[in-house]
């Protein structure tokens, strides 16, 4: 792992990042104060933020995968994805709305979730390995924030950020992976009865499992498993876009079953 800023730099970006969540305001990119920083400083400070969170007493429920659509990778000049941790306060109660003055700047994505029934402990995981660990999918909006101004970010700003994980909103309806075809299974995506945008499956590198085995293989290089349990967000399947108060949102998976919220 290659670290160019020391323990003290890592914990004060740490503390910035998570006093901008937690009064859901923004701050200028990390990396124009710290040009050097590398991918690995900032998933130093994400996890800064994460144990900070974890001890006003939230607990991990899951990852989520990020800039799995080659057109954000070249985007933000990298070849590979990212991940940010799901945690406890960021799924909202049955038929809750979602307050959008907690976020600063939201932008919801349609994704598929997936739910392990066992663990996945990397690296050398394969996708038939990811579906035997599977219990279910499941349709589910990614409430998607960046606490760095304007979204002016570089793949270091999103990666301590918590890879701009803000909250998710989990669908009606889950099945065996195995009961669709993942990669073909088409997206439709409506803002206020308008439909906004499509896509499949395969928008995710190729197909979702893929992004999930990638992940536990990245987390496997951290000696982070999978547990059973988790909740994972493979990836956006079609665009990323604006969310105001009012919206209400709707997302139907083919095959899969359909997702709503609602912000106030």
């Amino acid at each position: 792992m290659t670290m160019k800023l020391d323990s003290n730099t890592i914990a004060t970006l740490g503390d910035a990042l998570y006093d901008a969540w937690r009064n859901a305001k923004q701050i200028a990119p990390l990396t124009e104060q710290h040009p050097d920083m590398t991918i690995e400083d900032a998933y130093g400070v994400q996890m800064h933020t994460i144990n900070r969170r974890i001890g006003d007493g939230e607990r991990t429920v899951g990852k989520k995968i990020g800039i799995t659509a080659k057109a954000v990778m070249q985007m933000l000049n990298v070849d590979q994805p990212d991940f940010g941790h799901l945690m406890s306060a960021m799924t909202p109660g049955e038929s809750e709305t979602l307050d959008s003055k907690r976020f600063c700047q939201p932008r919801g994505e349609g994704e598929i979730a997936f739910i392990l029934k066992k663990d996945l402990a990397g690296p050398g995981i394969s996708g038939p390995e990811v579906l035997a660990a599977t219990e279910c999918v499941m349709p589910a909006f990614e409430i998607v924030d960046s606490r760095v101004n304007d979204w002016k970010i570089k793949i270091q700003d999103t990666v301590a950020d918590n890879a701009s994980a803000a909250a998710f909103v989990m669908g009606d309806h889950a099945i065996s992976p195995r009961g669709v075809d993942l990669a073909t299974c088409g997206m439709v995506l409506e803002k206020n009865g308008e439909i906004i945008g499509t896509g499949a499956g395969a928008a995710t590198l190729g197909n979702p499992v893929n992004a999930v085995a990638w992940l536990a293989n990245k987390l496997g290089e951290l000696g982070i498993v999978l547990k059973a349990g988790e909740v994972i967000l493979s990836g956006s399947l079609s665009i990323m876009f604006p969310i105001n108060a009012g919206d209400v949102l709707r997302m139907s998976l083919g095959g899969v079953g359909s997702v709503s919220c609602r912000f106030s």
